[in-house]
């Protein structure tokens, strides 16, 4: 008799609260209404040593499994996924599809000085490695990441969450910005965007910064007319926010009447959340793709979900649909 097609959703330590938010949407679908959908029972053994080891407490034989985590760190939670993965495939789980709404090691895509790693690229391998069929993920660092897996991947992009957040702001004289000259091409996107949407399209301005060492900003120069405008930068990660805390400074000394900011993953490393507190930041917006539950009152930090889009992602690779609609040309 030929197995029965079903989804099962599981988390990982570091996505316990996306993971159910996702599974609370996906039971309000309708293309799902027959699916038995729950948060999957998987069980984390921790040993004395250090070690540990995952356990599925159902059946999971012949399914298409979800295993949701970000790759935040410490490295355990890496770890632990790529154990949850070999657990999956040797319970002999129809498909494996990782979903990783942060992509942890992303910022380690090339080789940026002589004798050093490719990080990126390494979590690649071990994800493969590990036997996933299938990974799903969120604001990539940088786009070629996506050509360092050998298994297909789905690129999930928080732009149109953050696009109708900059709608609904209504600002008179809107200027998109980026913090460095890398992420020119995302501002100009977000500018081109908001046109192709039926507004004036945005000037883009561009923060240029200079290190002094890694996690430490020199000097920043804005390129661009910011006299009275309404500044909202734009941005993949934020780490110590030292960069964002400065560019809103220069663009504020520059005349900027306000300057706010869309940012997917807040890793927010120390001291990231007092300096964003006491900046020239008017609003941070984020996502949920890393876990701030203490920001959910807070009055300048203002988190966004991505979790019903990915619900909708992951049920449309679980129906064989495409995915393409769902994001703006």
């Amino acid at each position: 008799m030929q197995h029965e097609h079903r989804m099962m959703v599981f988390s990982c330590t570091a996505s316990q609260d996306f993971a159910k938010k996702v599974v609370e949407h996906l039971k309000e679908l309708e293309d799902l209404k027959d699916e038995d959908i729950h948060l999957g029972n998987l069980e984390i053994i921790h040993f004395k040593d250090g070690e540990f080891q995952p356990y599925y407490l159902e059946s999971i034989r012949g399914a298409t499994v979800y295993l949701i985590q970000s790759i935040t760190p410490p490295a355990d939670n890496l770890m632990e996924l790529l154990l949850c993965i070999d657990a999956a495939k040797r319970a002999s789980a129809s498909k494996v599809i990782v979903v990783a709404p942060y992509f942890g090691w992303a910022r380690q895509d090339r080789k940026d000085r002589p004798r050093t790693s490719i990080g990126a690229k390494l979590v690649a391998n071990l994800i493969t490695a590990a036997g996933a069929d299938r990974i799903m993920t969120c604001d990539l660092h940088a786009d070629q990441i996506q050509g360092f897996f050998d298994i297909p991947l789905d690129h999930i992009m928080a732009s149109n969450l953050f696009l109708d957040i900059i709608q609904k702001l209504k600002l008179k004289n809107l200027a998109i910005a980026s913090p460095d000259i890398g992420g020119s091409k995302r501002a100009n996107f977000y500018a081109g965007r908001l046109k192709k949407r039926g507004s004036n399209e945005p000037p883009t301005i561009i923060c240029h910064k200079t290190r002094t060492r890694q996690n430490q900003v020199g000097a920043i120069r804005v390129i661009g007319d910011v006299e009275n405008m309404d500044v909202i930068i734009v941005d993949d990660i934020v780490d110590t926010a030292g960069t964002l805390c400065k560019a809103a400074a220069e663009l504020k000394k520059m005349g900027a009447a306000s300057v706010r900011a869309c940012i997917t993953h807040a890793v927010l490393s120390e001291p990231a959340v007092e300096l964003v507190h006491g900046s020239e930041i008017d609003e941070l917006y984020i996502t949920d793709t890393i876990a701030h539950p203490e920001f959910e009152n807070d009055s300048k930090i203002h988190i966004i979900s991505m979790t019903e889009l990915f619900a909708r992602m992951m049920t449309k690779v679980y129906l064989y649909e495409s995915i393409s609609d769902e994001f703006e040309n």
